[in-house]
């Protein structure tokens, strides 16, 4: 596989043959137990064989199918243990490896953006790519002043093909479902397909990114390459070096795993604070770990990337989603209650017992009521039990809320974050952050005690 495959037909036939991949492999499993193979070694190969066949046409696609398996491959610690082994390896394979554009291809798209001459604007420019993503691949290069550049092509016909592919995903979500327990794949492909021109647009993209690296310019805990030139399928930005957090995820020391989660964390709820931006791409690919200090790792930072998708938040996150989150955690069933109603996550015409509601988020949002919590992709996996078993009342009751628009792109970038420090491993100090950065979390006076306090302190 050379090149992005770009008629409907092609890439439809590839979808399709997903659903009916699962199908036939599920009636090869009955056929092995019928001559005598144990359930258990079936099950396993058949994972293996599922997994397999989805990284290769995802990430032979690129476009919205790689798009929405690296969506779903943040929620993988969601999974059974038995069910997530085999799919583990194949989906994080999609957060930094795809089969590369060719040569000339890559070349044919940047002497239509940046001129015949476009050799003359660079020292050096590696033909090999560096890292492949959903719409387009990035080059390592050095530009004319001697800066090292990371030089980011998109394919062509790529708004093309992510809107096939995403228009044929939604159309067997449900066969996809049980990838995920838990979770309605359906809204989140229709989320990805209203992200569409967002994504294909690199001028939205360099703002995005600019912006975040003026404000992190000179912060010690995160790193943003600042945009060096941009233009139509072409985005230029400085080289950024450092551990990929897919590696850390796999090989990383427990202290590479809580620094790299304190650090997501932070970014997660002071980037809306700082930039009115929220990074809305939160899988391991587009994160780094850096040194801070050459000396050792006491200070590593985290490395951001790929600015593509976000929501403009300018007045930060939402000051409803911190006021509700405290009055949780301080067991106010009644005005969490009625503030859910108010901001649409209970419809007017379901009526809800307030305590039944507040049962239903505690276990969620246990990691903030503590001064730091070890994240685990078993915690993960009972929370995903919990809210997915018919049984239970969990289900019942989560059935009946709402997730308003306005919420449904910070809901499932909070989700992916969480899905990822489930999968570092992290003990991380939630409270911490949300104190500092989340709207409403702290009350109004506390917050005022601490602007008296402060003159105090510093007289």
């Amino acid at each position: 596989m050379s090149d992005l495959p770009r008629k409907a037909v092609t890439r439809t036939a590839k979808l399709a043959a997903l659903p009916l991949g699962f199908a036939g492999r599920a009636t090869w499993g009955l056929g092995k137990r019928i001559v005598g193979e144990s359930a258990e070694m079936v099950g396993r190969e058949l994972q293996q064989r599922t997994a397999e066949q989805l990284f290769k046409v995802l990430g032979e696609l690129k476009g919205g199918a790689m798009k929405f398996g690296q969506a779903l491959s943040v929620f993988e610690s969601a999974l059974p243990e038995e069910v997530a082994g085999p799919y583990r390896a194949a989906l994080t394979k999609l957060q930094e490896a795809a089969p590369p554009m060719p040569t000339r291809t890559v070349h044919a798209v940047l002497a239509e953006r940046l001129g015949e001459d476009w050799h003359e604007l660079f020292l050096e420019f590696e033909d090999k790519p560096s890292a492949a993503a959903s719409i387009g691949q990035v080059h390592r290069g050095v530009w004319h002043d001697g800066r090292e550049v990371a030089v980011k092509v998109q394919y062509p016909g790529a708004g093309e093909a992510l809107l096939s592919d995403l228009n044929q995903l939604s159309r067997f979500a449900r066969l996809l479902g049980p990838l995920i327990p838990g979770m309605d794949l359906k809204p989140l492909i229709a989320e990805l397909k209203d992200r569409v021109s967002e994504e294909l647009d690199y001028g939205l993209e360099a703002q995005a990114q600019q912006a975040h690296a003026e404000e992190f310019a000179d912060d010690p805990d995160v790193m943003v390459p600042c945009v060096v030139h941009q233009c139509d399928e072409v985005l230029i930005t400085e080289w950024m070096e450092g551990v990929p957090l897919s590696e850390v995820i796999a090989d990383g020391t427990q202290e590479q795993r809580d620094r790299a989660g304190q650090l997501l964390a932070r970014f997660l709820f002071s980037g809306p604070a700082r930039t009115g931006l929220l990074h809305a791409d939160p899988h391991p690919g587009n994160f780094r770990l850096l040194p801070g200090d050459p000396e050792g790792e006491a200070d590593w930072r985290l490395g951001v990337l790929d600015f593509g998708t976000v929501d403009r938040l300018p007045g930060g996150l939402p000051t409803p989603i911190g006021t509700s989150l405290r009055m949780t955690l301080d067991g106010e069933a009644e005005a969490v209650y009625e503030l859910l109603r108010t901001e649409g996550f209970v419809k007017e015409s379901i009526e809800l017992d307030p305590d039944a509601v507040l049962d239903y988020l505690l276990p969620i949002i246990e990691p903030a009521l503590v001064d730091e919590f070890t994240f685990t992709r078993g915690w993960m996996r009972s929370q995903a039990a919990r809210i997915a078993d018919p049984r239970s009342p969990a289900y019942q009751l989560g059935k009946q809320l709402n997730l308003p628009p306005a919420y449904l792109l910070i809901h499932r970038v909070t989700l992916s974050t969480i899905g990822v420090l489930c999968q570092l491993g992290a003990t991380v100090r939630l409270r911490e952050e949300l104190q500092e950065w989340l709207p409403g979390f702290v009350p109004e006076a506390d917050l005022e005690e601490d602007l008296e306090e402060k003159p105090a302190a510093e007289a």
